[in-house]
């Protein structure tokens, strides 16, 4: 009961955390006012006017978006790498003690990349949210750090404590 509680119940937060997000529609979750209301948008439009590029068929710049939606963007894209990063660093910690760390990271990883298709797909059922590709690879990459910093420290730390 102790690993379940201080091993699995983590991840089983997280997923369920990111399964609420997902089910929240975008006009719940949208930043926009309230970054209006703090942002120096002269500012940001000075440092970042040149900057414009496509993510999943729409254009991301501060003329397409404005600077409330431009941030809100990188905002919303850095949620999702460090939140996968969190899922996959806790599958790590949890798989190992029921695979060799090979297949743990492998398991892991597949595992992590699942949970974000499968969250992607949840979004198209959720009002105001679409589900992009793009995003299961930002999931993926997030993960994938996670999972290899876990790796990392398991190794260190099990190389010196046997």
């Amino acid at each position: 009961m102790k690993r379940f509680i201080w091993y699995w119940l983590p991840v089983l937060l997280v997923a369920g955390g990111i399964f609420y997000s997902s089910a929240t529609p975008y006009k719940q979750q949208d930043m926009r006012p309230t970054l209006s209301q703090f942002l120096n948008h002269e500012k940001i439009a000075s440092i970042f006017s040149s900057v414009s590029f496509q993510y999943a068929g729409s254009e991301v710049s501060i003329e397409a978006l404005g600077a409330a939606g431009f941030v809100e963007f990188f905002i919303r894209k850095c949620a999702h790498f460090s939140v996968y990063f969190l899922l996959g660093f806790l599958l790590f910690r949890v798989l190992r003690f029921y695979f060799s760390k090979g297949k743990t990271a492998l398991f892991s990883f597949v595992l992590t990349v699942a949970y974000a298709a499968s969250d992607e797909i949840h979004q198209h059922f959720t009002s105001g949210r679409s589900p992009h590709v793009e995003d299961v690879m930002i999931d993926a990459g997030g993960g994938t750090v996670g999972i290899l910093i876990a790796f990392l420290l398991y190794r260190r730390y099990f190389r010196s404590n046997p």
